[in-house]
């Protein structure tokens, strides 16, 4: 691999072997409600097909935010001081981002790029498309969780910060750890540094199961492949021809909630864990939950985390949200 000048790397992930697999395989199908933490679905193959989730008609959320920094990427970057850095959490292919790289190249000559991202093969792509196609950029690449990577490059005086959170990835968190997490980012934060977060909003029972539950099954796969993964890495035996991926909106705490179900009473090992699993027809594995929020629970959210919203921007249709926050 060709080193590139203006290409920094840290590592501070953790050792694939001490990432928590399969203990928490252990625990959480020993449980009496089984589940899985969902930050396990984005092994290599989760991650591809989380890629391709985002282009299914019926999964509205990465058009909805791009449309938003499409038009209003400028208007962002101007509320900003001269000379600010851009730092993204879980940055992907960073397709998004780098709408706001080019309206912030277009106010000031050189930027510095600080995405931060378990996948070492996605930050490496990533980072070369966008030099190939801005020279004047720099990048430090940041292969970590968000913990340790806001953590490695916290020293470093790269003068006022974007904290970009995008993708609507706070959903993944309930609403007292999204507030949690926030307040933690907010301590880390200088009067002139900035977040902007991809918020989804309430909306519909139908569109929302849909988004979750396409037509063409990809979601499904998603979901399956964790089950898959357990057959690869710990010795599984599931059969996920036995197993149907469901999506089920909860008005009440207003999320998204899904699971996969047994479709018959079976009994599943797992040569690496030495656990034999029982299941019943119709027991679930819980496996991710999606909250959605309104403008009221966004600014109850903000409060808690000692974060003030400056401006929010919505899609052409209202369904998603991008906001930009300072501490308070």
């Amino acid at each position: 691999m060709t080193a590139h000048p203006n290409l920094e790397w840290l590592h501070v992930a953790r050792p694939l072997a001490d990432d928590g697999f399969a203990e928490e395989v252990r625990r959480g199908l020993s449980e009496s409600q089984k589940s899985l933490p969902c930050r396990f679905l984005y092994d290599e193959i989760g991650s591809s097909l989380f890629e391709q989730i985002c282009e299914v008609p019926e999964y509205y959320v990465t058009r909805a935010e791009r449309s938003i920094l499409q038009e209003q990427s400028e208007e962002i970057i101007e509320m900003l001081p001269n000379d600010t850095a851009l730092v993204e959490l879980g940055s992907g292919s960073a397709e998004k981002t780098q709408l706001l790289l080019e309206a912030f190249l277009a106010k000031q000559d050189e930027v510095v790029f600080l995405p931060i991202d378990i996948s070492r093969s996605a930050l490496d792509a990533s980072a070369r498309q966008l030099l190939a196609d801005h020279p004047s950029l720099s990048i430090v690449a940041v292969e970590g969780d968000y913990a340790r990577g806001l953590e490695a490059i916290s020293s470093r005086d790269h003068g006022p910060r974007l904290i970009l959170w995008l993708g609507s990835s706070i959903g993944n968190l309930g609403r007292d750890e999204a507030a949690h997490f926030l307040s933690e980012l907010r301590n880390d934060l200088s009067p002139e540094d900035r977040l902007l977060i991809g918020i989804d909003l309430r909306k519909d029972r139908e569109t929302l199961e849909k988004a979750y539950d396409d037509s063409e099954g990809v979601t499904a796969r998603f979901n399956l492949n964790l089950l898959n993964r357990i057959n690869r890495e710990l010795g599984g035996s599931f059969d996920t021809e036995l197993f149907e991926h469901r999506a089920t909106w909860q008005e009440t705490p207003g999320r998204v909630k899904s699971d996969l179900v047994s479709l018959q009473a079976q009994t599943v090992k797992i040569v690496e864990l030495d656990l034999v699993v029982e299941f019943d027809e119709g027991e679930a594995i819980h496996t991710e939950y999606s909250y959605k929020y309104s403008t009221d629970e966004i600014d109850s959210l903000a409060g808690e985390a000692l974060l003030s919203r400056e401006r929010t921007w919505l899609d052409a249709e209202g369904r998603f949200s991008v906001s930009l926050f300072a501490g308070c």
